[in-house]
């Protein structure tokens, strides 16, 4: 599948494809290098990634890979999925301060990410008031949004 079809993108073309079939399997072919494509495909249900320069032969491999279960992605792109997964090693927040904002991330309540970390309602207020500090934001909203954009927590 690739990206940029007419009439829909390949992403949405996923999604119809895997509600109607969930067991098919899906290999993207795309030019597309981008993070949030790579993710948006892959989170629709993509199983594979392939940028389109890919060698016939590695193509035929990722194919097989495919049926046999594997997830095939192009160098580059399995590159920009492991960095993904790194959290920004320049934040000021604490660990116990990314810890609370990761379960806020998460949607949960005050109460809820005070019993997931075994500490009071209050401590959990006083962490969020110095996450808020740190972020520069004002609202659950924001800090959320700057923690995504800004990798400050596993998503």
């Amino acid at each position: 599948m690739d990206i940029g079809l007419p009439g829909m993108s390949g992403i949405e073309g996923i999604r119809k494809i895997k509600e109607n079939l969930p067991s098919i399997d899906i290999l993207m072919l795309t030019v597309h290098e981008d993070s949030k494509m790579v993710f948006d495909a892959l989170c629709a249900g993509a199983c594979g990634y392939l940028i389109k320069n890919t060698q016939p032969v590695k193509l035929l491999e990722a194919i097989k890979e495919v049926h046999e279960g594997g997830a095939p992605m192009s160098t580059q792109i399995a590159r920009l999925v492991v960095t993904s997964f790194k959290i920004n090693p320049h934040s000021n927040l604490t660990n116990r301060e990314t810890e609370v904002l990761t379960q806020l991330c998460k949607g949960k309540s005050y109460r809820m990410i005070a019993e997931a970390l075994f500490i009071s309602e209050e401590t959990v207020r006083r962490h969020i008031k110095n996450i808020y500090k740190k972020l520069e934001v004002g609202s659950k909203s924001d800090a959320v949004a700057k923690a995504l954009k800004e990798k400050l927590v596993y998503a």
